[in-house]
This record gives C-alpha cells, sequence and structure tokens, in this order.
C-alpha cells in the first residue's frame, strides 16, 4: 500500500516558479484594497469524506469559533472502492442526497464565505471529476478535492487549542474512513505560551520557512490510504471476529515501519510528547470509557486517556462481540461496524509510540477549515487559546 509521500525527495517538495515576462511594459497600478471581512460573518467548512459528509456553520468569537449550525450524515461514499476503484451509482446518490440538505442549510444561514472538500474517496476513484461534476448540477456545490499534505496540516490546526504548553514533541493522528494522517511536530524551541499559536500558524503550510514567528518544525508527516472503512472492507472475509481484529492491527503496524521522525523516536517519546487523536473512533472509545449512553462533546473534548484505559474499553468491544456492539448505546448504530477496524489502528498507534496517555480531540477537518479560513481573514483575536 503506497504512502502519500516519497521517501528520496523529503517531506516538503518545493514548486519551482515560472515567470513569463511581459509582452510590454507593465503599467502601474494600485490594486483595490479587498473589503475587510465582517467578524459578524458566518463561515461553513464541509467534509466529504470515505465515509461521512459533515458540515460546521460557524462565526468567529475571540480566538475560537462558535457553531451556529451543523450536519453530520454517515453515506459511506468509499462502499465498494477497494474492489472496483470506482464509486458506486448507489454511494453517489446517498452523498449527494446529503449535500443537498448542506446546500439547503447554507442558503437558510447566506453564508458566502466557505470551504467544501473530499478527500481519500475521491482522490482514489477513477470517476471522481464525474462525480464533482454530478454534484456541482444537482446541488449547485462546487467540491474540490484536496491532496493529503493538505488534510493533514488542517487535522493539526483544528488541534491546536489542545496543545499543552508542556508539550516539545507532539504527533497528532487524524483516522479516517479511507486513510489515516500522522504528523510529528516539534516544539522545542517555541517559547512555552506561544506553543499553541505556533500550531495554529501551520494553516500557512507545513514548510513555513519565512515566518518571522517562532516556528512549529514538523518533522515528518504521512498518508496512509487505510481507515476504517477500507481497513474493514479489506478484512470482511475474515469471520472470526478476535482473529479479525488482530489481523488489521497487525497489518496497521506495518504500515507505520517507514514512519520514524527521529533514529530515536521511541526515546523522543518519553519526556515532553503529546500524541493527540483526532477521530470518531478516539471519542467513541472515550464516550465508552465515560459510560455516556448519550454522547456530550464538551466530556469528551480534551479528555486525556491512559494507554491502559484505551485497551479496556478495546477488551470489552471485542468481548461483546458484533451483535453486542450493534446494541451498545456507547457506540451509535452509524459507528458500529467500524469500531473494531478503528480499535485496530487506534491499539497499532499505541504500540508503535509507548506513551501512557492520549488527548481525544473532538475536531478535524472541519474545525481546521474553518480555523484557517478565519485565520486568513484576519477575523481571529490572537490571545492565548
Amino acid at each position: 500500500m503506497s504512502r502519500k509521500r516519497s521517501r528520496g525527495a523529503g517531506p516538503f517538495p518545493r514548486p519551482v516558479a515560472t515567470v513569463t515576462p511581459p509582452a510590454t511594459p507593465p503599467v502601474e497600478r494600485r490594486p483595490a484594497p479587498a473589503p475587510r471581512p465582517d467578524p459578524a460573518d458566518l463561515y461553513a467548512a464541509l467534509d466529504l469524506g470515505t465515509n461521512s459528509c459533515r458540515m460546521l456553520i460557524a462565526q468567529p468569537k475571540g480566538n475560537q469559533l462558535h457553531v451556529v449550525d451543523s450536519f453530520s450524515k454517515s453515506v459511506q461514499l468509499g462502499q465498494g472502492l477497494e474492489a472496483s476503484g470506482r464509486l458506486s451509482r448507489a454511494s453517489m446518490a446517498r452523498a449527494v442526497g446529503a449535500l443537498k440538505i448542506c446546500h439547503k442549510k447554507l442558503a437558510k444561514h447566506r453564508v458566502e464565505r466557505m470551504r467544501l472538500v473530499a478527500t481519500e474517496a475521491c482522490r482514489r476513484a477513477s470517476n471522481a471529476a464525474e462525480f464533482i461534476d454530478l454534484v456541482k448540477r444537482d446541488t449547485g456545490l462546487a467540491l474540490e478535492i484536496i491532496q493529503p499534505e493538505e488534510e493533514a496540516r488542517l487535522a493539526v490546526v483544528s488541534c491546536a487549542p489542545l496543545v499543552s504548553t508542556r508539550t516539545e514533541q507532539l504527533l497528532v493522528v487524524d483516522i479516517g474512513g479511507g486513510s489515516t494522517e500522522l504528523v510529528w511536530i516539534d516544539l522545542s524551541r517555541v517559547p512555552r505560551l506561544e506553543r499553541p499559536r505556533a500550531i495554529m500558524r501551520l494553516h500557512q503550510g507545513f514548510d513555513n520557512a519565512d515566518s518571522i514567528f517562532p516556528r512549529a518544525k514538523v518533522v515528518d508527516w504521512i498518508s496512509i490510504p487505510l481507515g476504517v472503512a477500507t481497513l474493514k472492507d479489506m478484512y470482511r472475509d475474515v469471520t472470526d471476529d478476535g482473529a479479525r481484529f488482530a489481523l488489521m492491527s497487525w497489518f496497521f503496524e506495518e504500515q507505520l515501519a517507514e514512519f520514524s521522525p527521529y533514529d530515536d523516536a521511541a526515546e523522543q517519546a518519553r519526556d515532553g510528547f503529546q500524541i493527540i487523536g483526532t477521530s470518531g473512533t478516539v471519542t467513541t472509545v472515550a464516550a465508552s470509557h465515560l459510560g455516556l449512553r448519550r454522547y456530550d462533546r464538551n466530556k469528551v473534548d480534551g479528555l486525556r486517556m491512559t494507554s491502559d484505559q484505551i485497551d479496556m474499553v478495546i477488551n470489552q468491544y471485542l468481548a461483546l462481540g458484533p451483535d453486542g456492539r450493534r446494541r451498545d448505546p456507547r457506540i451509535g448504530r452509524d459507528r458500529q461496524t467500524l469500531i473494531m477496524s478503528g480499535a485496530a489502528i487506534l491499539q497499532a498507534l499505541l504500540r508503535a509510540w509507548p506513551t501512557d496517555r492520549l488527548s481525544v480531540a473532538d475536531r478535524g477537518l472541519r474545525e481546521g477549515l474553518l480555523y484557517a479560513q478565519m485565520s486568513a481573514d484576519g477575523v481571529l483575536e490572537d490571545g492565548p487559546f
């Protein structure tokens, strides 16, 4: 399974700029000033992933954002993609149905500033362009397929408020439906109180060497084209529940072999190390640990779990079996078929980088899209998080 960066070229390929001389001398013109966004403006971010369609509509509030409306629906866009390499008609129809609801919400709130993105399923599908045209024709929404680096970068930006001022080495893990992004960041040269803000500034790019501010150094990043949906599909023929889980976890751990930001990564992970996990898998495990029969974001986002607590929840899932997980209210109907592939990924990650704690983030690509838009428009206050 190929990764989304080349080993030889390094993680940050530099674009080569070409300059075409003008045919006639340029006429000096003073550019018209861009209208400054109103801090009361609403912003939207839509993430169409391999499994879900999710949208947030929010307003800047101080250095954070205030959510005005949201939408989330499992559309299983990537169902069958592993075998056929194409988005099926049924999958596209489910996604278009969800996007029509999103369009109505955007119109209702009169949102003008938005980014609507698609990720791994559309990156891989041979008929992605056909699907994008279908969405535009049937919903009026212009979807943009983003590349793995931007997806990883925005996931990191969304987690900025959860970064401890004591963190010197940070690993952010985003477990998606079709891919998993890992980003290792060195914060040791950033003053402690500046560390969350330094993470936020990564929306400008992982290789933002020209920044005048203290820099968070991205040591390495990787996008593995395996997520909860694609890993589940890969082992759907294995009937034994425990054996399927073990095989999924082993296979994902194999994909981590080449991602080692330091020769002594395990040593680096001992002091001042923080791992933040952002995904439906991580938040579901956290909700199960807390015994929440009704999900409460305020109790989950920012929770720190020990590796023993995570292992205990995963062992409970295994003991329940498929029928028990289907009936467990802590898991939820949308998540119960995917929770074990996600748990296999999570357990493999914790084996690769032994740490006694994981920070849970109920945030991800959508929040990263919103923060990046608001930060670029200058409508967020530059205060401490």
